[in-house]
């Protein structure tokens, strides 16, 4: 079993499989009552469950795929792996090959699963087909298959009751395919069950939008689905879902079926659902999120449902939380009656053929069996750990008894090499890299991921221990090879460097040197020369280690031989290696040679080098000359001697065996290669591991050389083969000589003594166990962040962490470098001196830096002394300005692209460019509308559009000449009235008022006959020509206003010059208000960079030293004086007449010049006045300018808003009807779908009518038959009396009672057929039930025994017969059915079909309605809308739009009662008039007799007094006049001599308020800074003190909240009498206002 062979097997002996060990695909099922199997690598191992024995079964292929098992017919089936896979299915426990199907999967297939009931079998394939497949494997025949899966499927489960059913899972839903049958024909039909979101809702997976194609259109059009909208057609229209819409989902995990044919579905997120597969309906049994009527299950959480199976006594399930639970479930009720403790989680469940116990595995890779009815705790029976095998080897005793593998994880195990199974195990924690054991004692050596070499203990198997750590590398160790004395360990990583390692513990397991290659190392391989106690090491090398990364393949051409002396390296260690640990190369005798190809794989024998080749994919062998010494500079060139054909897949790796006889060859393509060392054309070859998952990772040979050892790379499994020697080798070694007898004594006696000190060294512990060569005290610390002013030692010892991490090479040159300090100390003493002094100067130099202005203070970097460092720097520096340098330019660059595009798409495309005006002495601004070139395309299909148009015009008006000719009956008057209605409405049906501002287009369609797509389109593009009309006009004004702009501002600054001329004359420092142009106005200004902008120097120099002037102003009129005279400075007693004279003169011309300057100021202030007003009168009327513009901007906006609400909405219509047309473009895709599809299921009904009709043909017959035989009985017994006939007959007619054959169609929904029944067991139970009634004891007396067997025959002919009527009866029944179905859906295809012709009729009617029913836009004044305005937009759809003429005839109607009512209001005022004229004359005349009694009693009364007598008797008034007058202008005098001493004194008051008031600003200012901080002083002690009175205050708060609730309470009455009192005054003005208006209605009642 499991054994292959090659060329010449007979020489060369075979492989077969010893044991394996690892587990691959977590799958494991039950073959039978008390075995279990699963995959491992290329393996099915099969394991029982009481003896704990196990079985192996090669894979006829490259590797194992999907594997199954059933335990009701003991049979397994697995796929293997390779393109176009086959099926193979096995019988246990013969262990033979059933049948191998051969299907049409291309990669693989991903799952399998066997039927109980049947020899059924459903496999699913992946990429690229996607096909379920159920094939009969008895018979070797593919009964169905669906090749429409959208995605991979990760579990088939058939229905345990009802063959016909299959359950698969896929990462979103359930789907349930049927089986559906018709005699020999087979369809499966998929159910796809969508389970529920995450929060319990239903996902929506389609469009399920409903159509009411007789309901009322809505304001914007009929509502499309949103696959219409989106224009989407086929497939992707049925499925397309929002992504508004689209929920997380969630996700099967695990299902299993349910006595009743249901199924129970497991999730990862926790929930358990239940699923009918008949009406597709689904129950929430439980989920994390509780709802409304669920029930708490505080056992079950978030990944308990990753593995479910169902019992009789409930559903067990189990995940992450490695529990096991039984649930019991009752209606929607679930409730855990027992809970099993496994402590890892659980992967999966399988029950025993029998349901009383079940298997379950764990994600670790433990196996548990726990029996329901006899244990409450499961039972571990099987380790097989997770994680990938790194590397295996023999441990080397008196029998081989034992071998170590490590895993990834550092997993360490030891395995009995007889049965397999783990003697023990230890965890490294650690992440291991390769493994191999000593000869020289019972240890074994691991090489970790970080560089160390670990050493355990295995001396006593049952307690391994790790003794010994030494650190080689900082990268991961590669190799360990034992040279075959056993006392020197060779160690390679991923560097150039080899250590020698002391192999003995004896020797404490001591690093002894390095070798040190030229390249990283690739292989390493040694062999023996026991004659001169040499050992020859070989060692490939190549490139560097980034090169072969990136190649994928670790392989190099150089090749270097060299020779290790153990007895001299032993005895005298100090003379073969140097200071530093390298090995002397005179002791090596080191030989360097180069390959001509590179090299994957060496292996070394004493005269040849077996070398892989993967470039070449062959096996070379070299032989290496002797005595040439070729160095690493020059090496020698070797050409190989031979090669042969190696592995197809490769890199391969070769290996020698210890006695030099077997070459083994193990490749990425999984195969073991056992070659003869002398010649390699003959081999045997073994499928040990799969090629799919990479193949083999490791291979050795026992020390017999009678196994081999491999581990996989990648599918996790360990594999021992035992190698049978053929004729040629089997007695090569069978008797030792008496030489090799002493080898062995003398090594057993060495081991022996090995062990005793290994079983003597105490186990290691890395935290009190120190590097080698240093002590790990606490006093080392990690100085970081060292300030050079306070540094005081010059030298740091290392750190405790890096003393950690160091390896064996760095603690040796630490040593080194610590002889050498000690060697040298006394100089390195005075050069610390030397140093000392010259860092204390430049101390001092930085201490007084830091205490320089910044501008002065050097940086830090400054001080730096090492001139190299400073360079490195610098030139750093200078990369660095390079570089942002390089990306500023780039950046620049980048912007000045972006500027040019914006540039050319913004600015230059314009033919108008955007800017504004802004008013003068307000905030408005215009900005016109910016405006691009119409393309040469635009304009032709204006031009189209135009004359199409003037051809519908045309058309139109002759058409409408002719029926005005056909009806001119009609009257001249209505003609007119009609005329001047048109005029009228033309305005408002227009839609807006463009034409009123430049947008006439004579062209245009009406908005009622706007019906065509095509009539809409050019309807856009005139009324895009009626905006661009509207703009230019808008624009033309824009541009006249701008340019009085201008000349309004030039106008204001050549006025603002003469006043500028006038205050400098008038000497006047007033600011003159500039008009200029803003940014806005002048846009073009943004592009250009003009020399204002920069930082003119010279200017601003000039306005700080000089006023902005280079010439000093010369002197005018205002300011001229005239000289005093000389003797002015004398007293006035001292002057001459001459001098008196003089001064008055001088005084004469001073008031002169004082009169004239005077005279000239007031013309200056009059002509500065009056510029100004200018100025201000020529800007505000530019600004009503502007404002007239602006309203003008604004009805232009408003005309163009409603040409775009016109285009809008024609652009919604076109769109809408694109939706529609998309709809229906939808609906005849699925109806000619649905046709075709109606077409193709009546061909195929007729097809299975004729079947039918054949088969019942054929029973017809089979029927007739059996008739015949009943009424021929007698006819054959005629030779018997008559009431033996009847006997007999009787016996005739009777039967056995045995199981009826119940068929699909027979039994109720669910309902499974009998398990194992056939057609065939039915008749033999038949035909075994009948030997007891043919026995003699049921023979009727006096009957002939000849007769009676004559009888028995007829009687089986006849039951016979009745077996076949009774099957062709159920299969003709079943035809029937399956007929019925494919009739009932032929029916269903074609009300579908009828359903869709209905909507697509609805749809057109629908798209005629809205057609017709257009959006029409009327432009209505604000007074002819009386509908209630809303929030944004009115509500029309309860209103009526009228015509205007019948609101104007109600209008005329009212207006006349009007007037009429106002002309009798009007004589009845005029009447009242007339009386209260009358009423005012009567008190007038009687107010003027009592003034004229009063003026007659008041000159009566008149006293005449002196005054009045002086006035009297004065004659000259006039000079009493001018009297009074002077009098008067003396007293104005006075009191403006008065009021200019009060001016003077209140100025002088003012002064000094002013002084006061700076005065105290100041000293506000000193007391804001006090207070500030005095707030803060406050602030804090408030804090502090409410912090301390807290609970003090309470009391106080509660009564201040009291008040406030209080004042609050009294504050609302108040309001609400105020309110009170509002509402009463607003009547009573209300009432008051009624009184001073009256109503026409009160007055007409007055």
């Amino acid at each position: 079993m499991g054994v292959w062979h090659n060329k010449k097997m007979d020489t060369l002996g075979s492989l077969e499989v010893r044991w394996v060990q690892g587990f691959t695909n977590r799958s494991v099922a039950f073959v039978d009552r008390k075995t279990a199997c699963y995959a491992c690598g290329c393996f099915v191992v099969f394991l029982n469950i009481e003896t704990k024995m196990r079985e192996f079964l090669p894979c006829p292929g490259r590797g194992i795929g999907a594997f199954t098992a059933n335990a009701h017919m003991k049979i397994f089936a697995f796929s293997d792996q390779k393109l176009y896979p086959s099926i193979y299915v096995f019988k246990y426990p013969d262990l033979l090959i059933q049948c191998e199907l051969e299907g049409s999967a291309k990669l693989e297939y991903t799952e399998l699963a066997l039927s109980g009931s049947g020899p059924y079998l459903a496999c699913c394939s992946s990429a690229p087909d996607h096909t379920i497949t159920v094939w009969d494997w008895e018979k070797k025949i593919q009964l169905c298959s669906y090749a429409q899966i959208k995605e991979n499927l990760t579990m088939l489960a058939f229905n345990p009751m009802n063959w016909h059913q299959i359950c698969a899972l896929n990462s979103s839903s359930v789907v349930v395919w049927n089986i559906e049958q018709s005699d020999n024909l087979y369809i499966l039909k998929q159910s796809v069950i969508d389970l529920p979101a995450t929060d319990g809702s239903v996902v929506q997976t389609g469009n399920d939008h409903s159509r009411d194609a007789i309901g009322k259109l809505s304001y914007l059009g009929p509502e499309m689905p949103i696959s219409a909208i989106a224009g989407l057609l086929g497939e992707h229209a049925d499925t397309f879902v929002p992504k508004s819409y689209v929920k997380p989902h969630l996700s099967p995990s695990c299902v299993c079926w349910s006595a009743t044919s249901q199924l129970f579905v497991g999730c990862r997120e926790g929930w358990l659902l239940r699923v009918n597969p008949e009406s597709l309906l689904i129950s929430i049994l439980y989920s994390p999120k509780h709802t409304k009527g669920a029930h708490t299950v505080p056992a079950l959480q978030k990944g308990s449902f990753l593995s479910m199976t169902m019992h009789k006594d409930g559903l067990l399930v189990s995940g992450y939380d490695g529990l096991l639970h039984i649930l019991q479930v009752k209606g929607t009720v679930v409730e855990v009656t027992q809970t099993v403790a496994l402590d890892q989680p659980t992967s999966s469940i399988c029950f025993s053929p029998d349901m009383e116990s079940v298997m379950l595995t764990t994600t670790p890779g433990h196996f548990y069996h726990y029996n329901l009815s006899q244990s409450e705790k499961a039972e571990r029976i099987l380790e097989v750990l997770s994680g990938g095998f790194v590397a295996v080897s023999p441990l080397y005793t008196e029998k081989n008894r034992y071998c170590v593998s490590v895993r990834d994880s550092g997993e360490l195990q030891l395995w009995s090499m007889d049965a397999g199974l783990c003697v023990s195990s230890i965890n490294l924690h650690i992440q291991a890299s390769t493994l191999a054991c000593s000869l020289v004692a019972q240890y074994v050596a691991v090489g970790t991921a970080s560089g160390n070499v670990l050493f355990v203990d295995l001396s006593t198997n049952q307690q391994p221990r790790l003794v010994h750590q030494v650190r080689v590398y900082h990268t991961p160790v590669e190799q360990l090879l034992f040279e075959q004395g056993g006392n020197f360990l060779i160690v390679s990583g991923s560097d150039a460097n080899i250590f020698l390692v002391d192999a003995r513990p004896s020797k404490g397991f001591e690093v002894i040197g390095y070798i040190e290659a030229s390249g990283p190392v690739v292989c390493l391989s040694s062999v023996s020369t026991k004659e001169r106690n040499v050992v020859k090491v070989v060692v490939l090398y190549g490139g560097r280690r980034d090169e072969q990364m990136k190649r994928g393949v670790k392989e190099g051409k150089r090749i270097m031989l060299f020779s290790l002396p153990t007895q001299k390296i032993s005895s005298d260690r100090a003379a073969c290696v140097d200071q530093s640990g390298c090995l002397i190369s005179e002791v090596l005798q080191v030989c360097h040679y180069e390959a001509k190809y590179p090299l994957t794989s060496i292996a070394l024998s004493p005269n040849r080098l077996y070398a892989y080749c993967h470039l070449k994919k062959t096996i070379q062998i070299y032989q290496l000359p002797e005595g040439v010494t070729g160095t690493s500079d020059s090496p020698k060139r070797v050409a190989p001697d031979s090669e042969v054909e190696g592995h197809p897949l490769g890199p391969a790796l070769l290996l020698m065996s210890s006695q030099h006889a077997w070459l083994a060859t193990v490749g990425r393509d999984g195969l073991l290669c056992l070659r003869d060392a002398s010649n390699l054309d003959q081999y045997e070859q073994f499928q040990c591991h799969s090629s799919w998952l990479g193949g083999v990772r490791s291979l050795v040979f026992t020390s017999d050389n009678q196994s081999l050892l491999s581990t996989g790379l990648g599918d996790g499994s360990l594999v021992c083969l035992k190698h049978r020697l053929g004729l040629m080798r089997g007695g090569r070694s069978s008797t030792p000589t008496p030489g090799s007898q002493a080898v062995f004594t003398r090594r057993e006696s060495m081991i022996s003594a090995e062990n005793t000190v290994l079983g003597q060294m105490t186990e290691w512990d890395p935290a009190t166990q120190s590097a080698p060569g240093f002590d790990n005290k606490e006093g080392v610390r990690q100085r970081s962040d060292i300030d050079v002013t306070e540094q005081d030692d010059s030298y740091c010892s290392p750190t405790s962490e890096a003393l950690c991490s160091a390896t064996w090479l760095d603690n040796k040159l630490e040593l080194v470098s610590k002889e050498e300090n000690q060697k040298f100390a006394e100089i390195k003493q005075n050069l610390r001196k030397s140093i000392k002094v010259l860092r204390d100067t430049i101390q001092v130099m930085m201490r007084e830096n830091e205490g320089l202005p910044e501008m002065e203070r050097l940086e830090q970097q400054e001080f730096n002394l090492d001139v190299a460092e400073k360079k490195r720097l610098q030139a750093e520096g200078e990369q660095e300005v390079q570089r942002v340098r390089s990306e500023i330019e780039m950046e620049n660059l980048a912007k000045s692209y972006l500027r040019e595009v914006l540039k050319k798409e913004c600015w230059d495309s314009m033919k108008v460019k955007g800017k504004a005006i802004k008013a003068f002495h307000s905030s408005y601004e215009v900005k016109n509308y910016p405006m691009r070139d119409r393309t040469q395309k635009e304009l032709d299909e204006l031009l189209l559009v135009e004359n199409m148009r003037k051809i519908e015009l045309a058309d139109s008006k002759l058409q409408r000449d002719i029926l005005e000719q056909r009806n001119h009956a009609l009257t001249e008057c209505e003609d007119e009235e009609e005329e001047k209605g048109s005029e009228v409405e033309s305005t408002a049906l227009f839609g807006s008022l463009s034409a009123q501002f430049g947008g006439t287009q004579p062209h245009l369609h009406s908005q009622f006959s706007l019906h065509i797509r095509e009539q809409k389109i050019n309807q856009i593009t005139l009324l895009q020509d009626v905006i661009y009309k509207v703009k230019s006009g808008f624009n033309k004004e824009f541009d006249s206003v701008y340019k009085q702009k201008k000349q309004e501002i030039h106008r204001v600054q050549e006025k603002n010059r003469r006043i500028t001329e006038i205050m400098a004359e008038l000497d006047l420092k007033e600011t003159l208000w500039e008009p200029k142009l803003s940014a806005s106005e002048r846009p073009e200004r943004a592009l250009i960079v003009e020399d204002s902008e920069g930082d003119n120097i010279r200017e601003r120099a000039l306005d700080d030293m000089m006023g902005g002037v280079l010439e000093v102003k010369r002197e005018d009129i205002l300011k001229m004086e005239i000289c005093q005279p000389e003797f002015m400075s004398k007293p006035e007693l001292q002057w001459t007449e001459e001098e008196r004279k003089a001064h008055k003169d001088y005084e004469k011309k001073a008031k002169e010049l004082q009169e004239e300057q005077e005279k000239y100021r007031k013309t200056l202030e009059s002509e500065m006045k009056k510029l100004q007003t200018s100025i201000k009168e020529v800007t505000q009327g530019f600004d009503e300018t502007l404002t007239k513009l602006f309203e003008r901007k604004v009805k232009s906006e408003m005309v163009i808003y409603q040409e775009e609400l016109k285009i809008a909405n024609l652009l919604h219509s076109i769109m809408i009807e694109d939706e529609i047309l998309s709809r229906e473009k939808q609906l005849n895709h699925k109806l000619e779908k649905m046709r075709a599809l109606k077409q193709n299921m009546g061909d195929d009904l007729k097809k299975y009518k004729e079947d039918v009709d054949a088969f019942r043909e054929t029973y017809d017959n089979i029927v007739a038959e059996d008739k015949l035989l009943d009424r021929g009985f007698r006819k054959e017994f005629f030779d018997i009396p008559g009431h033996v006939v009847d006997q007999l007959y009787k016996l005739y007619k009777r039967r056995p009672r045995v199981h009826q054959i119940r068929t699909q169609t027979d039994m109720p929904s669910g309902a499974p057929p009998a398990v194992g029944q056939t057609q065939a067991e039915g008749l033999s139970l038949m035909l075994k039930a009948m030997d007891d009634l043919d026995s003699m004891e049921h023979m009727p007396d006096g009957l002939d025994p000849a007769v009676w067997e004559r009888f028995c025959q007829s009687r089986r002919a006849k039951v016979g017969s009745e077996h076949q009527l009774k099957t062709k009866a159920l299969t003709l029944a079943e035809m029937q059915a399956f007929l019925q179905r494919r009739t009932d859906e032929d029916e269903n295809t074609r009300l579908e079909i009828l359903n869709l012709i209905e909507e697509i009729n609805s749809l057109r009617e629908e798209k005629m309605r809205f057609r017709l029913d257009i959006m029409v836009q009327i432009l209505i004044k604000q007074g002819q809308v009386e509908v209630e305005a809303g929030d944004f937009v009115a509500d029309y759809s309860d209103s009526l739009l009228l015509h205007r003429s019948v609101v104007e005839d109600l209008n005329g109607t009212i207006r006349m009662l009007g007037d009429q009512k106002i002309a009798s209001m009007v004589e009845s005022k005029d009447f009242r008039k007339g009386i209260i004229q009358q009423e005012w004359e009567h008190r007038r005349m009687h107010m003027l007799m009592e003034d004229l009694n009063n003026r007659a009693r008041d000159i009566q009364m008149l006293r005449v007094s002196q005054e009045l007598q002086e006035y009297l008797s004065e004659t000259d008034h006039d000079n009493r006049m001018s009297k009074q007058v002077a009098t008067l202008e003396k007293t104005i005098a006075q009191q403006e001599k008065t009021h200019l001493k009060n001016i003077q004194n209140y100025k002088r008051l003012i002064k000094q308020l002013e002084k006061q008031t700076a005065a105290k600003a100041e000293k506000n200012t000193t007391l804001d800074t006090q207070l500030a901080s005095m707030q803060i002083t406050v602030a804090e002690r408030r804090n502090i003190y409410d912090t301390i009175a807290t609970e003090e205050n309470q009391e106080a708060e509660a009564e201040q909240r009291y008040q406030d609730i209080l004042e609050r309470k009294r504050l609302v009455g108040l309001a609400k009498e105020q309110a009170q009192e509002v509402a009463v005054l607003n009547a009573e003005v209300e009432r008051m206002r009624m009184k001073t208006f009256p109503a026409l209605a009160q007055l007409k009642h007055s």
